[in-house]
């Protein structure tokens, strides 16, 4: 029998998260202070969040233990299945052999609650009442919705305008766990009145929303922050999916030589690839191909410019170096919108500064008719944003086909399809274009 899906038992799930700084042949450049100019210190971050993530933020101890209590709720959901992805191989007459980590089955439906969870649970015991945070498409906001709901922790999501529009369902969700969603930019802010006294029909961006949600907590010493990506703590906290992923494959009797992640701010690639990227940086693994896929419409590491920036669009976050497009950048509406974001992690950009990752982009239409080619194969239809991931390991897969090798590709399904008729309409209007 040809084993389809990978699953291990509860006992089996990581106790700890895997910290890549500890591996890096480099340490990663300094976030400033805007003010000074001079490094940041965990003093200047207290205003925004817990002691205990600070220091996840900032250490390069090489593992954190995940607590009793974040533990008890991953394993609601934890570990994920690995799928083979054998109907898939089929359909494209390829010698390859796909395998994806399927985080659709969290409760919120993406791999965002692996760092929500741990986030509520920090401000929690710091005796912290109030987040507020941003979100794009609705999967960050749903995320900490839910963590929000498990902890007691009132929730503020300033979601982008945009996507608001397009994304009933989504706030319905996140209102449904009992969090107030905002649409971004609003006039609750001085950062949300300023943007629409200039663009009084602004659609939006993440680096507004994240301008607003930092205001307000700022504001109050009940209330911290919280962001679903782009910082070193949240992709310590994604690499459960690799950890798992990497006892899975043993199951499995295999290894990966290609991994592949879309990337919005970096947190679904870091996740899946991080724990793979640290065997070969510490000479358990020869050399392996790493993939980071985004959007065309929203080119952050394939055309951004490597530099200090801010992470928001009033200036409030510390100026940190990463892949940028401008703190200013206003994005197209596109409907992966948790891939619209101006920067690039500043962890994940340093370590494709030193060539360790490559980098590609690709255009909607086409990842949303990888999508559909998937969905037709393999039953699930991905969000729009993981559409980018299965694009990128068709293109693998195909490529193997055309040079007759047989390579394994793993590639991380971050979520399944959740949003509004106009973004499956945009999927099948693809199905027509691309008669798949």
């Amino acid at each position: 029998m040809d084993t389809v899906k990978y699953i291990l038992s509860e006992d089996k799930m990581p106790t700890a998260w895997y910290n890549i700084q500890a591996d890096l042949p480099t340490s990663m450049p300094p976030v400033l202070n805007p003010g000074t100019g001079k490094q940041i210190t965990a003093a200047d971050l207290e205003p925004l969040f817990p002691k205990q993530l600070i220091e996840q933020e900032i250490s390069q101890q090489p593992t954190f233990e995940i607590p009793d209590e974040v533990q008890s709720i991953y394993r609601q959901w934890r570990p994920t299945p690995l799928y083979r992805a054998r109907r898939l191989e089929k359909a494209l007459d390829t010698p390859a052999k796909i395998y994806y980590k399927y985080e659709g089955v969290s409760p919120a439906g993406s791999h965002k609650p692996n760092t929500a969870i741990p986030q509520a649970y920090y401000n929690k015991k710091a005796g912290v009442k109030r987040l507020t945070t941003e979100t794009g498409v609705g999967q960050w906001g749903s995320s900490l919705s839910l963590a929000g709901a498990f902890f007691g922790l009132e929730i503020v999501v300033y979601m982008v305008k945009v996507s608001y529009r397009q994304k009933p369902y989504r706030r319905a969700l996140m209102e449904a766990y009992g969090a107030r969603v905002v649409a971004s930019p609003s006039d609750e802010t001085e950062a949300g009145r300023s943007i629409l006294k200039e663009h009084p029909d602004s659609n939006g961006s993440l680096g507004i929303a994240i301008s607003e949600a930092v205001e307000m907590a700022v504001q109050d010493e009940q209330t911290k922050y919280a962001l679903g990506s782009v910082l070193n703590h949240v992709l310590l906290h994604q690499t459960v999916i690799g950890l798992e992923a990497l006892a899975q494959l043993e199951m499995a009797g295999d290894y990966p030589d290609i991994i592949v992640g879309c990337t919005g701010g970096g947190s679904n690639f870091a996740g899946i690839a991080f724990p793979f990227l640290g065997a070969m940086l510490r000479g358990e693994r020869d050399r392996r191909k790493f993939v980071a896929v985004e959007p065309a419409a929203c080119p952050t590491l394939t055309k951004g410019k490597y530099t200090y920036d801010f992470g928001d669009t009033a200036h409030l976050t510390p100026l940190v170096k990463m892949h940028t497009l401008g703190s200013s950048f206003v994005p197209q509406g596109i409907h992966a919108g948790g891939l619209r974001y101006h920067g690039m992690s500043p962890l994940l950009s340093h370590i494709v500064n030193l060539g360790l990752i490559e980098t590609k982009a690709y255009g909607q239409i086409d990842c949303f008719a990888a999508g559909l080619n998937f969905a037709s194969t393999e039953g699930i239809l991905p969000a729009p944003e993981a559409n980018h991931a299965v694009k990128g390991a068709i293109d693998e897969a195909l490529r193997c086909k055309e040079e007759g090798v047989s390579k394994t590709i793993l590639f991380n399904l971050c979520g399944i399809a959740f949003g509004s008729t106009s973004s499956f309409k945009k999927m099948l209007d693809a199905n027509s274009l691309f008669g798949s």
